[in-house]
């Protein structure tokens, strides 16, 4: 099973994305306008190389001016209001599912100070949503934290005899794990003879809860970040967030995400890490246009049928 984003080929409809400019990796950036925005192919790579340069030099001096920054982040308990609702959340599937491993609890973050391991975001998505919440406390709890929500259409198609292609807008569109299903469950199918047991690949989406990873005094984003751009244009600093608590780097694999688990030391220990507010500081926020991309997951089954003997 693989999970790729291809260039979509028509071009006609396109989006604003913001990426940090002055993070790793320069290659990333370079490649991305060159092959996603539109008429990158025209910027010539020198440039894109001395504005990243000129951003990781601000950087540099946000590390100096803003040292530990990150460590005096806001987080306070949920409003009495709101604990119901948080009582819901703990109760449903997705909730332990996604985080039965790891101790957790759900306040308000200041959105701001917010640890950014991902570095771009897309304007726009989620901007009229979170524009309408106002500041009904119940209305971005659901917001933030939803257990009912309208999902992303997807699009199927069979690319040969056990080959199969799904293809969404959503940038959260993934395999699960394989289920091996029994047989007192596959009635209602009505394959044709006896069954032993179904072999199945899930392929849909995450809770969408926004949640983050805390070590000491960092909580660094890790699911939500067009939710949290999205309320942090809208004016909002505080948001509902799902927080696991880490406390040495075994823990950080269960709970952190690809890149924090590759620099745990840049993300909890730097003088200063990229944060959420930096995709408001036009220093080091690039706005890109960019041609349409659909994340796609690809699932091809092979199936092998041999004899074998006991030779025991």
């Amino acid at each position: 099973m693989d999970s790729i984003k291809p260039e979509r080929q028509d071009a006609s409809r396109t989006g604003e994305l913001i990426w940090l400019l002055g993070q790793p990796h320069l290659t990333d950036y370079v490649e991305f306008v060159r092959r996603k925005a539109v008429d990158g192919a025209d910027i010539a790579p020198a440039a894109l190389v001395n504005e990243w340069r000129a951003a990781n030099d601000y950087y540099y001096e946000l590390s100096e001016r803003e040292a530990g920054i990150a460590e005096t982040i806001g987080c306070r308990p949920l409003p009495r209001q709101l604990r119901s609702l948080e009582t819901a959340v703990r109760a449903h599937p997705w909730f332990q599912r996604s985080f039965g491993e790891l101790p957790t609890t759900i306040a308000m973050v200041e959105l701001d100070k917010l640890i950014a391991s991902q570095i771009h975001v897309e304007r726009g998505h989620h901007f009229a949503a979170a524009g309408a919440l106002g500041r009904e406390l119940e209305a971005r709890f659901h917001f933030c934290i939803p257990l009912e929500r309208e999902l992303p259409p997807v699009r199927i198609q069979r690319l040969g005899e056990n080959r199969w292609m799904f293809s969404s807008q959503s940038t959260d569109l993934r395999s699960r794990a394989v289920e091996l299903v029994g047989a007192d469950k596959l009635a209602a199918l009505g394959i044709d003879g006896p069954v032993a047991a179904m072999i199945g690949v899930p392929v849909g989406f995450g809770s969408n809860f926004m949640s983050a990873v805390r070590s000491g005094k960092r909580i660094a984003l890790q699911n939500g970040y067009h939710r949290a751009y999205a309320l942090r244009s809208a004016g909002i600093t505080h948001a509902p967030c799902i927080i696991e608590d880490v406390t040495r780097k075994d823990e950080l694999r269960l709970g952190g995400d690809a890149e924090l688990n590759a620099d745990p030391e840049f993300y909890f220990a730097a003088p200063r890490p990229p944060l959420l507010k930096d995709f408001f500081d036009p220093r080091i926020a690039k706005t890109l246009q960019v041609r349409p991309i659909d994340t796609v997951v690809e699932v091809e089954i092979t199936v092998r049928s041999t004899m074998s003997t006991d030779w025991s």
